[in-house]
Formats: C-alpha cells, structure tokens, sequence
C-alpha cells in the first residue's frame, strides 16, 4: 500500500489525479498540498493549505511519490517574475524539501517542446525548470511532456479552448511525426503519471513524452486459473496403489513391551 502527495490539486489534470488516487486500491493516503480548499472528499484525502512561498519540511510528510501539478498561465500571473515563480521556483523548492524527507520519486508535469533553446518562452521557461530539477539529483525524476490539455476546468480559458476545438477538428491529420501534437485529455495524464509512479523506469531521471502518455493504461490484473477440486483430490490414484506390507517386526507388542518393562524395574 503506497501513500502520495499532491501539490496542486485544484488544477484540471490535480483534480482528476487526486480522484484517481483516492479511487485506487493501491493507495491508503493521499495528501494534497494547495492554496486553497477542494471541492472533493474523501477518506483518505489529507488537504494541507499552504502558501508556498512559506513550505517548510514539517508541512512535507512521508509519501512514496510527490506529484507535481503546478502551473499558471502569463494572464493569470500578469508578470513573467511571478509567472516563473510558479511554473520554476515553487517546484524547485518542493523538490528540494521532497528529497531532504527522504521521498524516493518526483513527478512533474512539463511541457511538449521544453527547451531552453526554444523560441516560446513558455517552453523555455519549462526546459529551464527541467535543467534545474535534473541538477538537484534527486533519486528518482519523471518528467511527463504533454501537448495541449483538453477537460472540463473550473474556469474558461479562451485561448485554450479555442485551440482545443481546433486541435480536436484537426485530430486525423496529426499523423506520422505530428502525431505527438495531438491533444491529450487531463484524465489520461493522471492516468499515465499514475502508472509512472507504480511501473515506471526506475533510472535517475525519465522524460515521456505526450505520444507515450496518450497510450499509457494499468496493466490488467492476472486471473490465476482454480484448479479442479477433483485435481486436488484425486482419490482415485490413492486407489490404485496398493498397500505396503507391515513388518510385522514393527507391529505394536505388549507382551513384550511388559517383559521389558518388568526387566528394568528389577534391575533398579
């Protein structure tokens, strides 16, 4: 039974993660470390509200795996000081705290194209954030790149939702090398980054990309064939051997059990 943490489980593909957790047999706890409330509960959901310019390792408790979700957009943030400040130094911190507690596996949503070579500087910023979690040497880092993320938010974003219509009306011709550009919906990331936590590479440090993730399912569960109750008690072979022989050396006698019993008293 394994135990996670989510950070940023208000976002669409957090939400969807942390109902997926919850729902799984193979966690017991999940705790979410957000800025504000859920909207969601459940047994054996802990929420931590937090401000993450002020996490410390107390707030950190032991997990087999943080889960990363955090991210903005330029409109939101309004600057790209305070853009940076959540898509690079809150994930960087939380890393660091993850590591100084001992957990084992880092999770992190980033994005398809991060480079910091690249002309976007929203993939720059994410290629920048990549680089400095690799430089912390964390024993276990799973980068997932997806390409645009399409579900149900809280909130309407209208440049994303108008690049999701389009994106989908546009689906059968993302083929061959652009396959990877197709949309990718937010339960199926927490799906993949769910089965990266539990059958993922074990190697330092491991990049999937938005094609991967797309495919990625829970391996089916092996069914193990019963066998036969008249395989497990086959009567039958019992009778057809025959029977060994008694010794009849072997056989139980009292007579001579009470001679020799009477032969030692007498010898006391």
């Amino acid at each position: 039974m394994r135990s996670a943490i989510v950070v940023g489980g208000t976002g669409l593909v957090g939400t969807a993660l942390v109902k997926l957790l919850c729902d799984s047999e193979e966690y017991v706890s999940v705790t979410v470390l957000s800025r504000r409330k859920l909207d969601f509960e459940h047994p054996k959901l802990t929420v931590k509200v937090r401000s993450f310019d002020q996490l410390e390792e107390k707030d950190i408790d032991f997990a087999h795996e943080v889960f990363c979700c955090l991210g903005t957009t330029m409109k939101k943030a309004k600057t790209k000081e305070q853009f940076e400040k959540i898509d690079v130094e809150y994930p960087l911190h939380i890393a660091s705290l993850a590591k100084k507690c001992g957990i084992m596996h880092f999770i992190i949503i980033s994005a398809i194209g991060a480079s910091e070579k690249s002309a976007f500087y929203y993939n720059k910023v994410k290629g920048k954030l990549e680089r400095e979690l690799m430089a912390l040497e964390l024993p276990q880092l799973s980068i997932v790149r997806p390409s645009l993320l399409v579900g149900d938010r809280m909130e309407f974003r209208l440049g994303e939702k108008t690049g999701e219509w389009l994106l989908k009306g546009l689906n059968p011709f993302f083929i061959g090398p652009l396959k990877k550009y197709r949309p990718i919906e937010a339960t199926q990331l927490a799906l993949a980054m769910k089965v990266i936590a539990l059958f993922g590479k074990k190697s330092p440090v491991t990049i999937y990309e938005s094609q991967q993730l797309s495919t990625m399912k829970m391996p089916e569960a092996k069914v193990e064939k019963a066998i036969p109750r008249e395989q497990l008690f086959n009567w039958d072979k019992f009778k057809e051997k025959e029977p060994t022989p008694i010794d009849e050396e072997v056989v139980f006698n009292q007579e001579r059990l009470r001679k020799i019993k009477t032969k030692n008293e007498l010898d006391k």
